[in-house]
C-alpha cells in the first residue's frame, strides 16, 4: 500500500481505537465525534489511492465519497451512517449542537456507531487492495 495512503488508514485505526475507550469512559459525544473522524480518514486514504492526489482539508464525508468516485458503490445503509456521522463532526463543536447530540446518543447507540463505523472503514480499506 502506498505510504499516504497507509498514513490515512493508520490514523483511522488509531481514531477506531480511541472511540472504544470513549465508549469505556462514556463520553458519548466522542465516540461519535472519533467514529466521524474513523471515516473521514478511511475515505481519504481511499481519495489518495483513487485519484492521486491530497485530499481536500475537508471533513463532508459525502463529498469526501463521492469525489473519489466511492459513493456509487455504498450501500444504502452505508450511505445512511454516513448521513448519521455527518452531524457528529462541527456540530459536536457548538454549545447549542452539543446537548441536543448528546440526548440522543447512548451507551448501546455508540456501541453500535463503533460496530458499522468499524465494518465500513473495513469495506472501504478492503477496496484499496482489490481495484
Amino acid at each position: 500500500m502506498d505510504t499516504k495512503v497507509q498514513y490515512w488508514t493508520d490514523l483511522a485505526d488509531y481514531d477506531l481505537e480511541a472511540a472504544k475507550v470513549m465508549l469505556k469512559g462514556k463520553m458519548f459525544l466522542y465516540v461519535g465525534f472519533m467514529c466521524h473522524q474513523v471515516i473521514e480518514k478511511t475515505l481519504k486514504g481511499y481519495y489518495v489511492y483513487s485519484l492521486s492526489v491530497t485530499p481536500p482539508t475537508i471533513h463532508n464525508l459525502l463529498k469526501l465519497a463521492t469525489d473519489s468516485g466511492l459513493y456509487d458503490l455504498l450501500s444504502d445503509d452505508q450511505k445512511k451512517l454516513l448521513g448519521q456521522l455527518m452531524p457528529l463532526n462541527i456540530q459536536t463543536r457548538y454549545p447549542t449542537e452539543k446537548e441536543r447530540i448528546l440526548k440522543s446518543l447512548s451507551y448501546e447507540k455508540c456501541r453500535d456507531l463503533i460496530v458499522k463505523t468499524k465494518e465500513l472503514s473495513l469495506w472501504i480499506k478492503a477496496r484499496l487492495s482489490t481495484e
